[in-house]
């Protein structure tokens, strides 16, 4: 990330949450439909936590899910942040990252709005004029006449926005926006958990890692001690002065002072 790469399976997650005794229906996320095609969705979606798809895999169900399960919907895609930057995850048609990129080379457009303010963004009629002209333009262009752009919030936190696109004017009913939430709080969840996943994985990593330089150090310590009778504190502050003089991690001069003792042997 910046943020570490969170594309990969996440099986290391599905243990953990599973071992934290979340229920099923907990990792289903927040809202509960009657749907029936709402609720096939998601049930694939749970197969991102207990089976052996990938953040990118469940998060293009929920957009293909919007296409299928709203009238109104022809394209579906999110947005979100990839590698540092924000940009289009997943999409059902490729005409929908062609006309997001205009908003992401002029900072502005609905998506952007729905992302960082964590309100609804929406445009009824896309030829009319108003906010956001470039994207307004593009998406005429490519036969998208509405669009809203819902937030994806979990716990306050922005993960970014699913974008629903209509070759109708004055698209998108109280109930399809409904329906549009709740799929937006999936995709949301999705994000969320691979996040902490990996957060958690590089936490672990560097206390791993700043557990096998503490042993190297402190066998560093015990040659030094060995050899010129320091105490403990003594060898460390002939360990520090060394680094110090020599411009090198400590970690290093001690890896290599170690290994110069086992070379000896």
């Amino acid at each position: 990330m910046g943020s570490p790469d969170v594309t990969g399976t996440l099986a290391g997650a599905t243990v953990g949450l599973q071992q934290e005794g979340l229920a099923r229906d907990q990792l289903r996320g927040v809202t509960v439909t009657q749907e029936p095609a709402l609720d096939r969705g998601l049930e694939e979606l749970s197969q991102f936590f207990v089976g052996d798809k990938t953040m990118l895999d469940s998060l293009h169900c929920v957009a293909e899910l919007a296409v299928h399960s709203i009238e109104s919907v022809d394209y579906a895609s999110v947005t979100m942040v990839i590698d540092g930057a924000i940009s289009t995850g997943v999409f059902t048609h490729a005409d929908a990252p062609e006309i997001e990129q205009v908003q992401y080379e002029t900072g502005e457009g609905p998506s952007l709005d729905a992302f960082h303010t964590g309100e609804i963004a929406r445009i009824t009629s896309t030829p009319d004029p108003g906010r956001w002209p470039a994207f307004r333009k593009a998406c005429v262009h490519h036969g998208m006449m509405s669009i809203v752009s819902i937030p994806m919030v979990i716990d306050g936190i922005p993960h970014g926005a699913l974008n629903l696109y209509s070759r109708d004017h004055d698209a998108f009913e109280a109930a399809e926006i409904r329906t549009g939430r709740s799929l937006a709080v999936q995709a949301g969840v999705v994000i969320a958990y691979a996040r902490a996943y990996w957060n958690a994985k590089q936490l672990s990593e560097h206390l791993e890692a700043a557990l096998v330089h503490r042993a190297e150090i402190e066998q560093a310590k015990g040659v030094i001690i060995a050899t010129t009778g320091a105490s403990a504190d003594e060898a460390f502050e002939i360990l520090v002065k060394q680094s110090q003089h020599e411009n090198r991690k400590l970690r290093e001069v001690a890896l290599d002072l170690v290994n110069s003792k086992i070379g000896r042997r």
